[in-house]
């Protein structure tokens, strides 16, 4: 289908979010492209709907593909409001804004001739909204491409705030917690992805807990990640996801923290009970895959996961830890004293040898970024 642009802002109300571009203009021609079109690989838990559109909301969760022309566009909404990382030919350009308006978001424009490549990141976590990405937008004699991607390694995070990134962009370990400072892009998990050139998938929500959540007055809560890990849709765990999308090489485990950050703590077996429920899940779902299971370094879970780990002889399950000091207390963290990107950099130089040791993937020698 095309239509002009001059059509399309008559529909919808446009509203464009990355400061460095601009609308274009309002009689060049575009091609319209269903966002599940088979040339756009995503990257996490999504559902595609029968018009075509694509929802989702786990942070982390990312679209690719190429392109030939000069722009790029979608028409995009949210059920809040969500914040997305935007990569243009491997670099990034700015930070994408989707509310609940059902807008047309320029992407990019000005390009130049020749095959372009974009990444669409989630930054920020499912409790701030679920995204649909309804359609794409292309000069008119634009084509979209599969994408140009060699990973063949896959790495499942399932955690808490430090997993998807909490106030990674925070200024001060003072600062408030804000939705825009999210960014799981600096969390430990992508880093370490990136470093490993391995796809991912973050099923992470802040302040829940293996048996507990952050603040609960319960000693064993409700939903926790217990439940949540298995929906398509984070705070949806009755949605359960198909696990047949594919099947991680890894599973990275790190929850505890927010069980024992405050009072009442759950007993040992409450802990423990919830944390074999998500293995056993683990294993219902991907089979004998490798497991990392990463103690917070503080708390009762050290000791409780150490043993547990130690216990199962499982010779596909392992245990490490991030201990104290391994970040700083100032200038490593960001809000609400949540590792920023430099303390997360600290956390993935820890895991990855662990990392690298259960799976035989070598050690590149670069730095992590």
């Amino acid at each position: 289908m095309k239509f002009t642009l001059k059509t399309i802002y008559r529909l919808l109300f446009t509203t464009l979010f990355l400061s460095t571009t601009v609308s274009l203009s309002a009689d060049q021609k575009v091609k319209t492209l269903r966002a599940d079109a088979p040339e756009v690989r995503y990257t996490g838990r999504i559902e595609k709907e029968s018009d075509g559109s694509v929802k989702f909301n786990w942070s982390g969760t990312y679209a690719e593909f190429r392109f030939t022309g000069s722009s790029i566009s979608m028409r995009a909404k949210d059920s809040k409001k969500n914040y997305y990382n935007l990569f243009i030919d491997g670099i990034q350009k700015g930070v994408i804004t989707v509310s609940k308006t059902d807008s047309v978001i320029v992407l990019a424009k000005g390009l130049k001739k020749g095959t372009h490549s974009l990444r669409l990141q989630k930054r920020s976590e499912g409790e701030q909204g679920t995204t649909t990405i309804i359609s794409w937008f292309l000069d008119e004699k634009g084509t979209l491409l599969p994408p140009d991607v060699k990973r063949e390694r896959h790495i499942e995070f399932i955690g808490n705030s430090i997993t998807c990134g909490y106030g990674t962009e925070g200024l001060s370990k003072k600062e408030p917690f804000k939705p825009e400072t999210e960014n799981c892009n600096y969390a430990y998990s992508c880093i370490i992805a990136r470093y490993f050139n391995a796809d991912y998938t973050l099923i992470a929500h802040s302040g829940r807990g293996a048996a507990r959540n952050y603040g609960d007055t319960a000693r064993v809560s409700k939903v926790s990640m217990r439940e949540l890990m298995m929906g398509t849709f984070d705070e949806q765990p009755q949605n359960r996801w198909n696990f047949s999308s594919y099947r991680p090489d890894l599973l990275v485990i790190n929850l505890g923290s927010n069980d024992f950050s405050t009072k009442p703590h759950p007993l040992k077996e409450e802990f423990l009970n919830s944390y074999d429920i998500i293995i056993k899940q683990i294993r219902e779902v991907y089979g004998d895959v490798k497991i990392l299971c990463v103690a917070p370094p503080k708390g009762g879970a050290f000791d409780y996961l150490r043993e547990y780990c130690i216990g199962k002889r499982d010779k596909n399950l392992h245990f490490t830890a991030y201990l104290n000091g391994v970040y700083n207390d100032d200038s490593d963290q960001g809000s609400s004293g949540h590792p920023n990107y430099e303390g997360q950099k600290k956390i993935a130089m820890t895991l990855i040898p662990h990392i690298s040791t259960i799976t035989g993937w070598q050690l590149t020698g670069e730095p992590v970024k």
